[in-house]
């Protein structure tokens, strides 16, 4: 009898299993928006990772459209790409498609990102600790030694203990110290590194419900033409790609952000301000409003009347 339930939890327990996974070989969606600097090696990176894909069983969509950014269509991918993204003048997804991917993380989702992916999305936090840290500067391009931290993943396991090669060698800031580290750089074999002596150039970790990893590597036409680093992105995908389950929304915890048509826009008084700087809503719905200059103006919800009742000296 206790080998027949042992069996039968076992049973169920891949039956369960077998049923939280897709169908089909796992999808990937490449994004290559850019609002900043675009670098030109982005169809040879689509290229070839399109090649990967066909190569090792997993499907590859493309896209600049942010608009795929929502939960309908994020839900069809086991991972996302984000391919030499830059948005240095404008930002690359908007407070809708934002929280659609970080619900898309929560729910279980992949993330890539490659090289340029950490010049991206300054103002969202999230974002920085999601892709491990956020691109601070580079030298020129020149030659310089990887040393290789962890040689267990998939996107290093193939690689020598000290890799040397050409490419564009970012500097970075605000790095997450929470990933696990693939991949250093050694800034002796090379001019401009700022990190210093523990400066990683590639790394992975699970966050927030799902899994990242990124590659600093990957600025030069050339690097896709390379086998080591063509292995080297692979194995980041494939770790992003994970089981390839299907995804499971109701572990996601951003809130959706309401569409503009389910507000009703007021107008309480018009031409009073000048330069507002801070707004408080008070428990009775008036509003208290500092300005640059110092003037402390005040919204009465009673009375719909409003007037300075303050002022605060901020010049010296």
């Amino acid at each position: 009898m206790a080998k027949f339930s042992i069996v039968f939890l076992i049973a169920t327990s891949l039956f369960v299993l077998s049923c939280n996974k897709r169908s089909g070989n796992p999808r990937v969606l490449v994004f290559s928006k850019t609002a900043g600097y675009q670098h030109g090696s982005i169809p040879k990176g689509i290229q070839a990772i399109q090649k990967l894909g066909s190569e090792n069983k997993f499907d590859v969509d493309t896209t600049t459209n942010a608009n795929l950014f929502n939960e309908d269509t994020l839900s069809k991918y086991a991972a996302v790409i984000f391919l030499n993204t830059t948005d240095t003048t404008d930002v690359l997804l908007n407070q809708y498609q934002e929280a659609a991917f970080e619900r898309y993380i929560q729910a279980g989702g992949g993330f890539v990102g490659v090289h340029a992916a950490t010049d991206a999305e300054y103002h969202w936090g999230w974002y920085g600790r999601l892709v491990g840290g956020y691109f601070s500067s580079h030298p020129e391009q020149q030659e310089a030694v990887l040393n290789i931290v962890d040689n267990t993943h998939p996107s290093t396991k193939h690689l020598p203990k000290q890799w040397k090669r050409k490419d564009e060698w970012y500097n970075f800031k605000n790095l997450n110290k929470d990933v696990k580290v693939l991949l250093t750089i050694d800034e002796q074999s090379y001019k401009g590194g700022t990190n210093g002596t523990n400066h990683p150039m590639a790394w992975y970790h699970d966050f927030d419900g799902g899994r990242a990893f990124y590659t600093g590597l990957g600025h030069t036409d050339e690097s896709y033409n390379e086998p080591n680093f063509l292995k080297h992105i692979l194995g980041g995908i494939q770790y992003a790609i994970g089981e390839n389950k299907k995804l499971d929304y109701d572990k996601a915890h951003t809130e959706k952000v309401p569409e503009e048509n389910r507000f009703v826009k007021t107008v309480l008084t018009q031409g009073n301000f000048f330069e507002p700087t801070e707004m408080a809503i008070l428990p009775d719905l008036s509003v208290l409003v500092a300005q640059r200059r110092g003037e402390l103006m005040f919204y009465n919800n009673k009375t719909k009347s409003f007037k300075q009742v303050g002022f605060l000296n901020v010049y010296h």
